[in-house]
C-alpha cells in the first residue's frame, strides 16, 4: 500500500479546504431555515463539482483512487461537518447507486445531475428499525398498466426536506429496487425535520409513499443476486468513517492549539504532563483509525470479502474513537469546549450518529465475529 498522495490529489485536498472554509459555521446552520440550508448545500455542491470532488472515486477502480477518495472526504468532513454528510448522501451514496445500476438515458441524466451538483439527492433506506438487514423491507412496488405503484414509509432520511430526487429502497418482483421520485411526486409526503442530537446543520425527516405512480424508467433494478442492502450500507459506512476521521482531526487540532496558546497556573496548558499524555492518546487513536480506514478501502477494491470485513472493523474503531477523542478534547478545553459552537463539542454529539448510522457498531461486531469464524456469507 502506497501512503504517498500524488500532486494531483494534494491539489484536490487544497481545493476542498478552500471550499470548506467558505461554508457557513455549524452553529449558524443549527437554527437556519430549510431554505437557508438548501442554498448553502447547493452552493457547496456546485463548487465541489467544479473541483472534481463529487465525481472522485466513482469511475476509478484502482486502490489508490479509493484511498484518495477517503482522504478527500476526511478533508471536507473536518471543516464542514453537516454539509459533508448532506453532500455524501446525495452523491457518494445515491449517485454511486445510479453510477453502478443506472441504465438508459433518463437514469444517466439523474446520475449526471447529482454528480454535477445540479440536484440535491436523498436515499431513503431505513424503515421502522434502522437495521434493514434483520427486518424485511415493507416498502413495495407493484406493476400496473405499464407503470409501477409504490407504497411504504421510511425514517431518518438525510436531505429529505431539501431533496430534488429521492431514491427509495424497496421491493419489486420480490427483488430489491430503488424507486426514484421527484420531490413533487403525487402521494409522496415528507414530515417536518426531525430534531437531532448532533449534526445540527443537516435536515432529516420521515418519508411516506401512498400509492406513488412511477414510470418503469424511474426504477433502478440491480441484477438478481446483487447484495443491494449490504452495498448501500457499506457505502454509508465509508462516508461515516470519513466523518469520524474529520471529527478527530478537528477536535485534536482545537485541543492542541488551545493547550499551546492558553496558560494555567502560570504556565502553558501543554506543559502539564497529563495534558501531553491526553494529546498523545488522541493523536494515536486518530492516526490508527485513519490507517485502518485507508487499508479497508484499499483492500476492498481487490479483495471484496476481506475488504468488507475491514470496513466493519474500521467503522467500529473510527466512530467510537471519534467520541473518545472529542471527549478528551473537551477535557483539555474545559469551559471553552463546553460552550456550544466549539469543534469538539459539536463532534462529541455528532459522533453518535456515525456509530448508529449505516451498519451500527453493535451489528458490525457480530459480522466481524462471524467473518472470523467463517460464518459470514461470501460476496
Amino acid at each position: 500500500m502506497n501512503y504517498d498522495f500524488s500532486e494531483e490529489a494534494e491539489k484536490l485536498f487544497e481545493a476542498i479546504r478552500s471550499i470548506a472554509a467558505t461554508a457557513p459555521a455549524e452553529e449558524d446552520l443549527a437554527g437556519a431555515t430549510v431554505d437557508t440550508i438548501s442554498a448553502a448545500l447547493r452552493e457547496m455542491l456546485k463548487t465541489l463539482a467544479g473541483a472534481g470532488y463529487l465525481q472522485d472515486g466513482l469511475a476509478g477502480d484502482a486502490s489508490e483512487s479509493a484511498v484518495n477518495q477517503m482522504a478527500a472526504m476526511e478533508t471536507l468532513a473536518g471543516q464542514a461537518r453537516s454539509l459533508f454528510l448532506a453532500v455524501e448522501m446525495s452523491t457518494r451514496v445515491l449517485g454511486r447507486a445510479l453510477a453502478r445500476w443506472g441504465t438508459g438515458a433518463t437514469q444517466e441524466q439523474w446520475r449526471e445531475g447529482l454528480l454535477q451538483g445540479q440536484w440535491i439527492g436523498a436515499l431513503a433506506l431505513s424503515e421502522e428499525a434502522m437495521n434493514v438487514q434483520n427486518d424485511p423491507l415493507a416498502t413495495v412496488g407493484s406493476r400496473k398498466d405499464g407503470r409501477v405503484v409504490v407504497s411504504g414509509g421510511k425514517h431518518y432520511v438525510i436531505n429529505a426536506p431539501l431533496a430534488d430526487k429521492i431514491g427509495v429502497v424497496g421491493l419489486l418482483d420480490d427483488r430489491p429496487a430503488i424507486f426514484m421520485l421527484d420531490a413533487g411526486t403525487e402521494g409522496l409526503s415528507i414530515s417536518e425535520p426531525v430534531p437531532t442530537m448532533g449534526y445540527d446543520g443537516i435536515r432529516m425527516a420521515d418519508v411516506t409513499l401512498d400509492a406513488c405512480v412511477l414510470p418503469e424508467e424511474n426504477v433502478l433494478l440491480p441484477p438478481e443476486g446483487t447484495p443491494v442492502l449490504d452495498l448501500l450500507r457499506q457505502w454509508e459506512n465509508e462516508v461515516l468513517m470519513a466523518a469520524a476521521l474529520g471529527m478527530m482531526q478537528a477536535a485534536f487540532a482545537e485541543a492542541r492549539d488551545f493547550a499551546k496558546s492558553h496558560r494555567s497556573g502560570g504556565k502553558p496548558v501543554i506543559a502539564y504532563q497529563e495534558v501531553g499524555f491526553k494529546l498523545s492518546e488522541m493523536l494515536t487513536l486518530y492516526q490508527t483509525a485513519q490507517l485502518l480506514a485507508y487499508r479497508a478501502v484499499w483492500t476492498l477494491k481487490d479483495q471484496p470479502k476481506e475488504g468488507a470485513a475491514l470496513i466493519w472493523c474500521a467503522k467500529v474503531f473510527a466512530t467510537e474513537a471519534a467520541e473518545r477523542v472529542a471527549g478528551d478534547a473537551l477535557r483539555i478545553l474545559a469551559g471553552q469546549g463546553y460552550r456550544a459552537g466549539s469543534a469538539s463539542e459539536s463532534a462529541y454529539r455528532a459522533a453518535k450518529w456515525t456509530q448508529i448510522g449505516g451498519i451500527s457498531t453493535e451489528i458490525a461486531r457480530v459480522r466481524i465475529g462471524d467473518q472470523a469464524l467463517g460464518y459470514a456469507p461470501g460476496r
